[in-house]
């Protein structure tokens, strides 16, 4: 049998179970567990071995997934190849000040529930991008009341990139990474008014890239 040339990757079938998951409402933990399986059997943190490995879902638990969900097959091939076709243009938006507050995300760092409203934007190709709306000053120069950034939770973070971090206290930061390790984050303040911060990595819930701002 001729082997097709075009192979799903391992982004677009874990891509899939989030948008399965977004279609019940739930977050990718949610659905697991409705599914029956480890709540954590879908976190960010298992998609990837401790060694870089990808790691795709088993068969069992897509299709648990699939039964909890009341979906069937047809839908979720449509989830994959529907998602990969474009770059999405309309993201979800709140604004900085509500960052904090809980319910607006998961613990991947992923945007759920409601309360969101919707932005039009130059195209970005994380499905599961999300805006922020700035308010107050604290992040002069670099970014100003009203200006709205992008956030990519599935972009890959490197010294030097202005991120988002969220800490297991609720508080939400924007800053520059300037060091990463085992145990702490090292971040630059955007405004030298605003003292640097080093978060133990044991408070950081998430942290993601910054990969567009209208300004």
């Amino acid at each position: 049998m001729a082997r097709s040339s075009h192979q799903l990757t391992h982004s677009q079938i874990w891509s899939a179970i989030d948008r399965l998951a977004a279609r019940a409402g739930l977050s990718a933990s949610g659905l697991a567990k409705k599914a029956g399986l480890d709540p954590t059997t879908f976190n960010k943190s298992k998609r990837v071995t401790p060694d870089g490995r990808e790691r795709w879902p088993s068969t069992e638990s897509v299709a648990k997934s699939l039964a909890a969900t009341n979906t069937n097959v047809n839908t979720f091939v449509s989830l994959i190849t529907d998602g990969a076709k474009q770059a999405r243009s309309n993201v979800p938006l709140i604004g900085f000040a509500e960052a904090g507050s809980g319910g607006y995300f998961d613990d991947g760092g992923f945007p759920v529930g409601k309360g969101w409203d919707e932005t039009v934007l130059p195209q970005v190709t994380d499905e599961h991008a999300y805006a922020l709306e700035i308010s107050g000053d604290s992040m002069k120069p670099v970014y100003r009341k009203g200006d709205v950034i992008v956030v990519s939770p599935a972009a890959l973070v490197h010294k030097g990139d202005r991120v988002v971090v969220k800490t297991k206290d609720d508080e939400v930061l924007v800053k520059e990474l300037r060091k990463k390790t085992a145990r702490s984050l090292e971040l630059k303040s955007l405004n030298s008014d605003h003292p640097d911060r080093t978060i133990p990595m044991n408070n950081v819930l998430w942290i993601a890239r910054i990969v567009w701002a209208s300004q």
